[in-house]
C-alpha cells in the first residue's frame, strides 16, 4: 500500500502547517489515492487516513485542528460514495 503511505505522510505535513491554502491539495491526494488503489482496499484506507486526521486533530490546535476537521470530513464524504 505505497499510496496509501504516500498520502499518510503528505497529509501529516498538510495538517502540520495548517495553511488554508493547502486544502485542495489535501483532497487531491485523497482522490488520488483513491483513483489508484485497488476497489477492495479503498474504504480501510480510507479509514486509516481518517483515523490518522482524528488523532492529529485531538493532538491539534488553531488553524491545525481546523484543517484535519476538513480531511476528516472529506473523507467521511468518500466514505460515504463508497
Amino acid at each position: 500500500m505505497a499510496g496509501l503511505a504516500d498520502c499518510l505522510s503528505f497529509l501529516r505535513l498538510l495538517i502540520a502547517r495548517g495553511d488554508p491554502k493547502g486544502i485542495p491539495l489535501a483532497m487531491g491526494a485523497i482522490d488520488d489515492y483513491l483513483a489508484m488503489a485497488p476497489v477492495s482496499a479503498r474504504s480501510r484506507g480510507l479509514r486509516v487516513l481518517q483515523q490518522d486526521a482524528l488523532e492529529l486533530h485531538v493532538a491539534s490546535v488553531g488553524v491545525q485542528r481546523s484543517f484535519a476537521e476538513t480531511v476528516d470530513a472529506y473523507i467521511e464524504r468518500k466514505l460515504a460514495q463508497e
